[in-house]
């Protein structure tokens, strides 16, 4: 009896073990798809993804890639740029136009045209080139509002990220009312935040909204490593929208000023001030013509501190200057100064300070 049992085991044993040698060869015969399979139809996008792809068909032609080269030194840089009217200019960032010599325009059909430098405004990172052969070119992009954007709403990017054109990035407006220096030494206010990826390659590329409108023009990236850590920056198209028109037609912006040489920033906040420190006052300025006074060169002693521009309270010279800048050259604004222990208002004439 246990002869039998065990011819059994030993049978079973070797039938299982015979299936598992030959399971590879039962999958192929009757399981393996020797010929391309069925397509499952898709059905319909979904509503987000509609709008990105008709985004993206409809801006990117119009986005186009510029590279700039020094001659002197045979440096090269490479941005983003978009075309901004049918007479060819396109709007980028001026740390994209760099000091190259030789502007290149690449554009989304592939055409290449040099291009002429137009305008420069160090003091918002924007510049204006004129592509030398332009042909039938495509519209330029629609201008939307800064004005109205909410934290939260969609931002799209179009650029040429580490010379990878026509790429789309999306994400939100993750905050507002940024600050951001320049190599100018100004600072930029109201720049977007956003967390769509920009990396190098997408200065100067438009940031559209879900209409596709240009709601900021990329400039810069806040990271560590150098690519895309979640936080980019815009200047506000209401901006931009003052500033090329300017630069189109003059090839500058004005410099609005009142003839002042602000005192240090942190040796201000450390002596417990609160306004801008005149260090100096520019001779034969406004600030000089309405009597405002800079700090004793020889005692040291603090002249004026502007506490006030039009009744609105001066904190740090981005105040100023934001405020000068909205006034505007040729117009008037009243200033409150604290000299020593008194206060009192004068009237100053914003006048362009030409660099």
């Amino acid at each position: 009896m246990s002869d039998r049992v065990t011819r059994v085991l030993l049978l079973a044993a070797t039938i299982f073990l015979g299936v598992l040698a030959l399971g590879p060869y039962i999958d192929r015969w009757f399981f393996a798809s020797t010929e391309p399979r069925l397509v499952t139809p898709r059905g319909d996008l979904a509503q987000f993804e509609k709008t990105a792809v008709s985004l993206f068909q409809s801006v990117a032609p119009s986005v186009v890639q510029v590279v700039s080269q020094n001659q002197a030194t045979g440096a090269v840089g490479s941005g983003t740029g978009f075309i901004w009217d049918r007479a060819g200019h396109v709007v980028t960032n001026d740390h994209v136009v760099g000091d190259g010599s030789d502007l290149v325009v690449r554009l989304a059909d592939g055409r290449l045209s040099g291009a002429k430098l137009v305008g420069r405004a160090p003091n918002y990172d924007l510049a204006v080139i004129r592509l030398n052969e332009r042909g039938a070119l495509p519209p330029p992009v629609t201008i939307g509002s800064s004005q109205n954007l909410m934290v939260g709403q969609a931002a799209f990017a179009i650029g040429n990220p580490f010379g990878l054109d026509q790429s789309l990035t999306s994400g939100i407006i993750s905050a507002l009312e940024r600050r951001l220096p320049t190599d100018s030494g100004r600072e930029i206010a109201g720049v977007i935040q956003t967390d769509a990826a920009i990396n190098p390659g997408n200065s100067g590329g438009p940031l559209l909204d879900s209409a596709g409108r240009l709601i900021g023009v990329n400039t810069a990236i806040f990271s560590p490593s150098g690519a895309n850590a979640g936080i980019g920056f815009a200047i506000p198209v209401d901006r931009v929208n003052r500033v090329v028109p300017q630069l189109i037609d003059r090839g500058r912006v004005p410099n609005p000023g009142i003839g002042i040489i602000a005192a240090d920033e942190a040796a201000t906040a450390q002596l417990g001030i609160t306004g801008v420190v005149i260090a100096a006052v520019v001779p034969g300025s406004p600030a000089e013509r309405a009597g405002l006074k800079g700090i004793d060169p020889e005692t040291g002693r603090i002249g004026d501190v502007v506490t006030a521009v039009d009744d609105r309270p001066v904190r740090r010279l981005p105040d100023l200057t934001d405020r000068l800048e909205e006034v505007g050259v040729g117009k008037p604004v009243t200033l409150a100064l604290l000299r020593g222990s008194s206060t009192n208002k004068v009237r100053v004439e914003v006048a362009d300070l030409k660099n």
